[in-house]
């Protein structure tokens, strides 16, 4: 098992907490389209997510609430959890602005339970999840705790072996296995590259089958698994988009895995 460094939390808090700010007025977000309507869920999860009127969904590691926004003009009830102080705000700044009635909630998700107060049909996260935790099965457990019996969870997250490659994708920089966290620095974000204010942040990569094993140990069974050759979001270097919201590395075209999809339903 990899050493974790001890303040690991408090470096990706304040890392999430910067990229925040940097993120509530760019580009890649696009706030203003949102708010007139545009949907920031893309075509992968609202397909497995089906229809969700009326249920309550837990959307785990939110960042500001776009997506979770996004389900509840779905007609769900989302609750949207994310550990950064700076995101939860602003999510309920634009939930305010929107008219909208989602509920925020900022915690760690190690520390999360909710199971006092609510009742979730549904647990859902998307897009940079995994490899901010260095503790699968203990994610697995959380999971599991906010479920019924019956209930289902999605996963729609970057595949680990995009991960492996460096930022130009030219060579393996990285183990596909859990086997040390990464310490990086880098200037600006992947939604703002040409800031030049620098983000500390610490994460792991982590295989698929190391994922599945934290949920399937928590009275989770595996009912759906996709691998998808492209991305939604133009987020990494060296993009073309070869369709509508669809991005490949363009040196490796559909070669690689870049998204992979869960579906499980608790015991």
């Amino acid at each position: 098992m990899a050493i974790v460094p001890s303040d690991w939390l408090n470096v990706n808090r304040i890392s999430w907490n910067q990229r925040t700010k940097l993120h509530i007025n760019s580009d890649f977000y696009d706030v203003e389209r949102f708010k007139k309507g545009k949907d920031s869920l893309n075509d992968i999860e609202l397909q497995l997510l089906g229809n969700i009127d009326k249920q309550k969904i837990l959307h785990l590691q939110c960042h500001f609430g776009m997506d979770t926004l996004s389900l509840e003009r779905h007609g769900a009830f989302a609750t949207g959890v994310d550990f950064s102080e700076d995101a939860i705000s602003y999510a309920n700044t634009l939930k305010k602005e929107m008219g909208l009635s989602s509920e925020f909630i900022c915690s760690d998700i190690y520390d999360l339970d909710l199971t006092e107060t609510h009742k979730f049909d549904m647990v859902f996260c998307s897009y940079g999840i995994c490899g901010w935790l260095p503790d699968l099965n203990k994610w697995g457990k959380i999971i599991s705790k906010h479920l019924q019996k019956g209930s289902t969870f999605t996963i729609v997250d970057f595949h680990p072996a995009v991960w492996m490659f460096d930022d130009d994708f030219k060579n393996i920089g990285y183990s596909y296995f859990n086997e040390k966290p990464y310490i990086e620095i880098e200037s600006g974000s992947y939604a703002s590259r040409n800031e030049n204010e620098e983000i500390t942040s610490v994460w792991w990569n982590h295989s698929l089958s190391e994922i599945m094993q934290g949920l399937l140990d928590n009275d989770l069974d595996l009912m759906a698994f996709n691998e998808y050759d492209y991305s939604p979001y133009n987020c990494f270097r060296h993009t073309i988009e070869v369709s509508d919201r669809k991005f490949r590395i363009k040196h490796l075209d559909s070669k690689i895995p870049m998204v992979y999809s869960m579906v499980f339903r608790k015991k």
